[in-house]
This record gives structure tokens, sequence and C-alpha cells, in this order.
């Protein structure tokens, strides 16, 4: 009898031990900022009970984190924005490989590390944006068109610190080659209208004033600006669209689990449900960015810009080659 009750005492001790577990919060470090994943947050908090903890910061310093924490971290998830920042962080060695049928499922090949360590969430494209006052869509093609002389005096960019330009030269080197690259590159220069911006947004404002015609920018930058303002004189254009050319550039937000996630079971939970279709949909009305699982539609007003053949290699190549593609921006005069 006594011998009944220990046994059953302790099962009642392991499951006790299990609920406590289970109840205790998955912390994320997260690049994103606020107002974009709390919603998320908040939202599967209330369909599972699970907390999720969050801090955030910027890329360079959480990965720093990551790295000096080790196995004393208490981060169970890395989230950030740019394949190349994702890539450097399974460089790094502060993610683990994740085997999920879930995520096999809900992100496209080209949208998540070869090697499983981190899974695209949400896609931006980096397209051609230009003024409807001063340019005809029958004036483009593609981005590397941008360097013709006709685009002499009237072409902006954003920094080629920013890693968004980095990523988009890098799968540039992939696609061309490095010679081909640097040339294209070295004709946007040439083609440059004012000084670099510091942001899209700038860009942005700087074709609605007239300082140039046409730029490159992350399609969520134009929602918003055309969320404020609907009849702002600048529209999209997808380039590179026949065969051969490529296809537009996109780039992920993303994450991964931590190597030494404490939480890891949860955090694998909390990572299937941001790429199912209930959070897929919160992404997409977020932020206007495309939705990383194919079978979520977009907001309407990103759905009003029409549709568009991708870059499908492996965004994963954005990091492989940011090195490369910084030194070739560099050689360029590209700053």
């Amino acid at each position: 009898m006594l011998k009944h009750i220990t046994c059953l005492a302790g099962a009642v001790l392991t499951v006790l031990s299990l609920q406590a577990a289970q109840a205790e919060p998955v912390v994320v470090y997260s690049a994103r900022k606020d107002h974009l994943i709390k919603p998320l947050f908040d939202a599967y908090t209330q369909k599972t009970g699970v907390e999720i903890q969050f801090t955030t910061a910027k890329e360079a310093a959480l990965l720093e984190r990551l790295v000096a924490e080790d196995k004393n971290t208490p981060a169970d998830m890395l989230m950030t924005v740019d394949a190349g920042n994702l890539w450097q962080a399974a460089e790094r060695g502060v993610l683990q490989a994740v085997n999920s049928d879930a995520l096999e499922k809900s992100i496209p090949e080209h949208l998540q590390d070869p090697d499983n360590q981190w899974f695209g969430l949400s896609v931006r494209a980096r397209t051609i944006v230009y003024s409807t006052e001063r340019v005809k869509p029958s004036d483009l093609s593609s981005y590397e068109a941008l360097g013709d002389a006709k685009w002499k005096g009237r072409l902006c960019l954003r920094t080629s610190k920013k890693v968004y330009n980095q990523s988009l030269t890098a799968m540039m080197i992939t696609r061309l080659g490095e010679e081909k690259a640097e040339a294209v590159v070295k004709s946007w220069v040439d083609n440059l209208a004012t000084d670099v911006f510091s942001s899209d947004s700038q860009l942005l404002e700087a074709i609605a004033a007239g300082q140039c015609d046409v730029g490159v920018v992350n399609t969520y930058y134009f929602g918003r600006m055309q969320e404020e303002n609907p009849e702002v004189p600048i529209a999209i254009f997808w380039p590179n669209q026949d065969d051969g050319l490529g296809g537009v550039h996109v780039n992920v937000s993303g994450a991964g689990i931590t190597k030494y996630a404490k939480h890891p079971e949860e955090a694998i939970k909390l990572l299937e449900w941001l790429a199912s279709p209930e959070a897929q949909g919160l992404f997409a009305s977020l932020n206007h960015e495309y939705p990383a699982n194919p079978s979520v539609p977009s907001s309407d007003l990103v759905r009003a810009w029409g549709d568009f053949k991708p870059d499908t290699i492996n965004v994963a190549e954005a990091g492989r080659l940011q090195v490369e593609a910084v030194k070739l921006m560099d050689r360029a005069g590209y700053k």
C-alpha cells in the first residue's frame, strides 16, 4: 500500500512538473519592432496560454549577445529581418536545426535555410518604384537597366550600408557573376541624381518631390506611404520578369530556434504557428509584407500592386555572399 502511495505521489509530482514546464514563457530575441510582433505574440498567448517574453534590439547586438551568452542564454528563438542576418546567425552557431513537417509544408524551400536552422516568415520584395508623372512603365525593364544612359541623373538609391542592398547585390552576384554585377552597380552609381539616402522612406519622398525619377525600395515602405496618401504620384514596377532575368528580388524576415533554447519544443510550436495561415494573415496586414506561406493571400492594398515572378534562388545566398557584395559595392563607389 505504501509503495502504491509513493508511486502515485511520484506520478502526481511528474505531472505537476510537466505542467510547470509548459507554463514557463518562451523567450524571443527580436530585431523586429515591437508593434509588428506584439500582436502576433498576444494572439498566440490567447490561443495557447503560453506567454511570450521578448526583447527587441538591433540585429548585430542580438547576435553578439547570443554568442556571449552561449549556453546561459535565456533566449529560445531569434527573430530578425533579412536572410543575410539569419545566415550570419546560423554561421555563428547560435541556431539549431529544426525538423518539422509543418514548417516544410508552410514555407517554400527557397525561403528557408538549406540546413533548417531558420525559416522565412514574411516576404519583402525589393523592387523598382517610379514617378508616374515623369516615367512610363514601358521605360522600365530590369534592375540592370537602371544603369542605362537614359537614367543619368534620375536614379535614387538607399545607402549600401543597409543590409537590404547588400542582399540585392549578393543575389546579383549569384545570378550574373561578380564581374557583371560590379559593372551594374557602377552604372547605378554613375546615374545617381543625388547622394544616397539613409532610408527607403526618404528615397520615396525624393521621388515624390521631383528630386529623382526612379529608385529601388522594399515594397512595404511604399505601402506605408500609399496608405497615408493614396494619391501619391509613385507606382511600383516589377523588374526582371522576362525569361532568363531571374525575377523580382525577394528577401525575408524570419526566425530560428536558438542552439541552447531552454524550451525548444514550445519554441518550435511557436515557430510552426507563425508559419500557419492564422499568423501569416497577421504578418500580411501589419506591415504590408507578403506572407511566406503561399496559401495565404496578401492584404488588399498589396494585392492591388499586381502579381510578379520572384527570384527563386535560395535567399541564403544573400548571406553567403554578403562579404563579397560589400567589397563589390565599395569598389564600385557605392557609399
